[in-house]
Parts: C-alpha cells; sequence; structure tokens
C-alpha cells in the first residue's frame, strides 16, 4: 500500500511540473512576441531620420517653368536703417551762467520763450554790480580831471609856466587813469551791462535800471529755465538757462560694424519721426573715433533743419543714411531664397548633370530686392528665382 501511495505522488508531481514548463514557455513566447512586434516601428524611425535631402531632376516639361539666374559680382550703394536721439545742436546753444554773485530778484522769461541776442532773463540784486558800477563811475572822473591837468600843464609848458618834468608827470597820470577807465568799462561789459546803462554813467545821469541783468548771449528759444525766485547766485558758477536755436538739430545715430565702413562724411540721411509722415533731410556732420563701451556702437551725428521746431531733444527717431561709396557683392534676387526645417537660408543650384542641388547660403545686405550674399555661392553659379517652391515640393515627396 505505501509502494502504490509513492507512485501516485509521483505522477502528480511530474504533472504539475510539466503544466509550470507550458507556463513559462508561453509568457516567454508572448514577450518576444511584443518585443518583435515594436521592433519594425522603431527601424521605421531610424530609416526615416537618416533620410536626406537628394538632388531634383525635371521632365522636360517641369524645366519649362523654372527661371535661372546667373550670380555674377555687382556694385550698390548701401542704405543704413538705425535709430537715433535729438539732441541740441551744441554750436547754437549755450548755458548762461551768472555773471555775478547774489539772489536772484525775478525771473523775465520761461522755457519756450523766444528771445533775441542780449534780451534780459532775470534780475538779480548783486553787489557786484553795484561795486563794477561805482568802479567805473570813478575810473571815468579821474581820467576826465587828469586829462584835463595834462592839457593845462602841456599849456602851461609851451609858456614857460611850469617845469618839463611836471608836465611829463601829469601827462603820465592821465595815460594811467585812462587805462583803469578802460578796465573798469571792460568789467562792467563782462557782466552784460547794456549799453543804454554805461551811456547813463558817461553822462552822469543816474541807472534807469539799477539792478544787474542776466542777458541772453545768443538768440534763440528758452530750452531750459534753471533757477528759482530767490535763489542765491554764483558768479561764473551757477548755470540759469539754456538757450538753443532750435532750427538746426543733431541726431545721434549709432552705428555697428561692417555698416560704418559703409559710412562717410558729407552722406546724406532721412530722419523719420514716426509722428504724422514728418520726415526730415539730413547730413551725416561727424563720424566718432570712440565706441560706446555699453553699447559697442560708434556715435554718428547727423545734423537736420529743424522747420517749426518739430524734432525735441530726446525725441527717438528713425534713420535712414545713403552711403555715397559703393560696396561690391554678389546680389541675388529675394525671389531665389527658400527656409528649410531649421529657418535656414537657401537656393536650388543647377548641376552640369542636370538636377538641382540645395546649396545653404549666408545673406548680408538687402539691397531693395536683392541679397548680397556673404558666402555659399560663386560668381557664375546658376540658381532657380522663380519655381524653387515647387523643386523643394518635389525634393520632399
Amino acid at each position: 500500500m505505501q509502494t502504490k501511495s509513492f507512485g501516485v505522488r509521483t505522477t502528480a508531481l511530474r504533472r504539475c511540473k510539466s503544466s509550470w514548463t507550458v507556463a513559462v514557455a508561453l509568457m516567454a513566447s508572448t514577450t518576444v512576441m511584443s518585443l518583435t512586434g515594436c521592433a519594425p516601428k522603431i527601424d521605421d524611425n531610424s530609416q526615416a531620420a537618416s533620410v536626406t535631402a537628394s538632388n531634383v531632376t525635371l521632365t522636360s516639361a517641369q524645366r519649362q517653368n523654372i527661371h535661372l539666374y546667373t550670380v555674377a559680382a555687382a556694385q550698390f550703394r548701401k542704405t543704413i536703417e538705425t535709430t537715433g536721439a535729438v539732441d541740441f545742436d551744441n554750436d547754437q546753444a549755450t548755458s548762461v551762467l551768472a555773471p555775478f554773485s547774489g539772489p536772484a530778484s525775478r525771473l523775465l522769461v520761461s522755457p519756450g520763450d523766444q528771445v533775441k541776442k542780449g534780451a534780459a532773463l532775470a534780475l538779480v540784486d548783486s553787489p557786484d554790480f553795484a561795486a563794477a558800477v561805482s568802479t567805473y563811475s570813478k575810473a571815468l572822473a579821474t581820467a576826465r580831471t587828469n586829462r584835463r591837468l595834462a592839457d593845462l600843464d602841456k599849456d602851461l609848458l609851451e609858456h614857460h609856466g611850469v617845469a618839463q618834468r611836471e608836465q611829463d608827470q601829469a601827462e603820465t597820470d592821465a595815460i594811467n587813469a585812462e587805462a583803469d577807465r578802460d578796465a573798469a568799462l571792460q568789467a562792467l561789459v563782462s557782466l552784460q551791462v547794456d549799453q543804454q546803462t554805461v551811456k547813463e554813467i558817461q553822462e552822469g545821469r543816474p541807472i534807469s535800471h539799477p539792478g544787474a541783468v542776466i542777458r541772453s548771449p545768443i538768440a534763440g528759444t528758452v530750452v531750459e529755465k534753471l533757477i528759482t525766485p530767490g535763489e542765491l547766485l554764483q558768479a561764473g558758477t551757477t548755470p540759469c538757462f539754456t538757450v538753443a536755436d532750435l532750427s538746426r538739430v543733431w541726431v545721434m545715430a549709432q552705428l555697428f560694424g561692417s555698416d560704418l565702413a559703409a559710412i562717410s562724411l558729407g552722406d546724406p540721411a532721412d530722419v523719420l519721426s514716426g509722428i504724422d509722415a514728418k520726415n526730415f533731410s539730413g547730413t551725416v556732420d561727424n563720424i566718432s573715433a570712440l565706441v560706446d563701451p555699453d553699447t559697442r556702437s560708434v556715435p554718428v551725428r547727423v545734423v537736420v533743419e529743424n522747420p517749426g521746431n518739430f524734432l525735441k531733444k530726446q525725441m527717438y527717431v528713425r534713420v535712414r543714411i545713403h552711403a555715397s561709396q559703393e560696396s561690391t557683392g554678389l546680389l541675388v534676387p529675394v525671389s531665389a531664397m527658400l527656409r528649410d526645417n531649421e529657418n535656414l537660408s537657401f537656393v536650388y543650384i543647377a548641376k552640369p548633370d542636370g538636377s538641382f542641388a540645395r546649396q545653404h547660403v549666408t545673406l548680408g545686405y538687402r539691397a531693395g530686392d536683392q541679397y548680397d550674399v556673404a558666402a555659399g555661392l560663386q560668381a557664375g553659379d546658376k540658381i532657380v528665382v522663380d519655381g524653387g517652391i515647387f523643386i523643394q515640393f518635389l525634393q520632399t515627396q
């Protein structure tokens, strides 16, 4: 009985082992099948990624719709477009400094006022002015007295009334007094004292305007008022006003690299304000010898006539400078340029076997409807200028 029972257990164990083997085999088979099913997709993607654009050959009928252009060197003049900021013409603008010390008693003008040369801008209670007037009055009286005494001694000398030495001394005193008078007058002029006041002092009459007056050294527009009533001014150091002639302004443009090489002094320029289609004509007046350390650009000054004072300081404008000197390059029509999937420029170039191949190019300056090709083409190459999109379509099929 024990032998029979042992045989039954052995048979059952063999059956279980056989079933487990079958299960493992089925799982392995399923895994292999799933991996095998995915493999073709991976291979397809690898093949698709490795496909590269090949040359395109056209039929005779298709070729009739293609137009070619032979690349050749050509000369052209660049038009450089950049930005700029308006500034005063510093040759026609000045900062008015206080010519004397003292508190400002009254301001006579406001920003925007038109003034003539010598016009009064402000009144100042200045001890410097009073001292200068007093010095001139005394020097004037002393010079007159000494001159009269010198003339009298000269007459007496002719009649042997005085010695020669006395007459010489009188003449020396008169000359010295006249020199002091002239110096005192020059001091008044430097303080911008008007001719009417000087005439009143010379005639011994009371001064009609006893206060000191700050006057405009040029004719123009008051563009800045830098002082207030009661402010204490220091002679020669306190800026009071800025007066500028706005009929002509400067536009400071910024140029970079190769654009700078094409520009020279005297080149014409257009200034576009962007307001009501207001455009102005100008001329390149100066090219800086220094590079701006912040922008790495070179400032270029354009002188612009400003009718109606339309252009204001610090106004941003666009500037187009028309180069007068010629540049040489390979000009290619814009219609020949295409873009690939990476947005790189290319053209289709005709090969000796009659096919067309992509040729990537580096674009430079655009002159109207043509590009100056900096790299990628040579003179004599024939490229497609009409029908390139059709060739690109065929190449992607």
